[in-house]
């Protein structure tokens, strides 16, 4: 077996930086999502539609 070594580990943290951070405006960050949100939506909604109508049909 193996002898376990006694060296103590260094634990030591970096030491913590302020940062201050500008102000987001989250509508402009995320404008994106919410176009890909309709997006799936009309997708999802004329997929449904493609469906019920196939239930019909076959």
């Amino acid at each position: 077996m193996a002898k376990r070594s006694s060296r103590k580990r260094n634990s030591r943290r970096p030491p913590q930086v302020q940062v201050q951070k500008e102000p987001v405006d989250l509508a402009q960050e995320y404008r994106y999502v919410i176009d890909d949100l309709k997006r799936i939506g009309i997708i999802a909604v004329i997929l449904i539609g493609l469906l019920a109508a196939l239930s019909f049909f076959l």
